[in-house]
């Protein structure tokens, strides 16, 4: 009986994954490529599910409001950015004041009000958590999944042109791409508002999903896509090497992340708990990569012996 309550939750977790992992692909983007501490993510997710929200109530194409979410999100991006580039204030701090700055913008898109419904009764939605365990078209996880490919591969198509890999050469070493004459600004701010829109698309995502835009659903988001991009990274970095599947590791570790969860919750830990149970994750899978090369390579080193003279 415990048992099938847990496979009967499973699908609605790695449908929370895979749009968690849209986000997770966002910040991979500032924290592995642009190596930029990002806080924006905890408003921008939340703008994305409010200009949803709005505009489906409103009667607007569903496409067209993640196209909008999308826009959106980039313009906060963009607001981080100039507050980086243009006022010279430090990237997390930049981030911190924009993130400050949303949930009042996000409650201006909502019209004042905490939250706003979007029924799956009322509107026609693209996911929906009620078709989680649907074996149809229907099913949240297929279009999702179908979503993050084509992300993917648009991503993987834009950091292998001249742009990608100016923005690349800007991550791994700013004073070098500005001695090859990259202008390492512009490099900065495109690569947050590629970041932010693509969070503010994931939270357009959710708020059908889970059938309402709240202003406080990206409280903690930064965590959640820090974890799903260090599990990827450790549990398939010797399977995955190219840039395309790395960004495939992400989302993956989001999906492993929320399945994580749900069998601690399944096992009956407090959901009062769970912002603890996501820091000690983080936490731990931050941790094995110094853990394995102080600890285990040493004992490697010791357990060979002395080369021989």
């Amino acid at each position: 009986m415990e048992i099938a309550k847990l496979l009967n939750a499973l699908p609605g977790a790695v449908s929370q994954g895979v749009i968690w992992g849209i986000m997770a692909i966002g910040v991979y983007i500032t924290y592995r490529i642009l190596d930029v501490a990002d806080l924006t993510v905890d408003g921008s997710i939340a703008t994305g599910g409010a200009v949803a929200a709005m505009m489906i109530t409103a009667g607007c194409n569903v496409w067209l409001a993640l196209v909008v979410a999308f826009l959106v999100g980039m313009l906060a991006g963009l607001a981080t950015g100039m507050f980086h580039t243009f006022c010279g204030i430090p990237a997390i701090l930049s981030g911190i004041l924009t993130q400050l700055a949303l949930y009042s913008i996000n409650l201006r898109i909502m019209d004042n009000k905490a939250n706003v419904a979007v029924s799956v009764n009322k509107f026609e939605l693209l996911v929906s958590s009620r078709n989680a365990r649907v074996v149809s078209l229907e099913n949240p996880i297929i279009l999702l999944t179908v979503f993050t490919v084509v992300i993917i591969a648009l991503l993987y198509w834009f950091f292998g042109t001249e742009r990608g890999c100016s923005m690349r050469a800007t991550g791994a070493n700013q004073n070098m791409a500005r001695a090859q004459g990259i202008n390492t600004n512009v490099d900065v701010v495109l690569g947050l508002m590629l970041s932010n829109g693509l969070v503010s698309l994931s939270g357009a995502l959710l708020t059908q999903y889970q059938g309402f835009a709240d202003v406080s659903m990206g409280r903690g988001a930064i965590v959640i896509g820090l974890a799903a991009v260090i599990i990827g990274e450790v549990v398939f970095s010797k399977v995955f090497h190219n840039f395309a599947t790395k960004l495939l590791a992400v989302s993956l570790g989001a999906i492993i992340y929320y399945l994580v969860i749900q069998v601690v919750l399944w096992r009956g830990l407090n959901t009062n708990d769970l912002k603890l149970l996501t820091a000690l994750v983080v936490a731990l899978f931050l941790a094995m990569p110094y853990w394995k090369a102080k600890y285990f390579s040493k004992k490697r080193e010791e357990k060979g012996g002395a080369p021989h003279a």
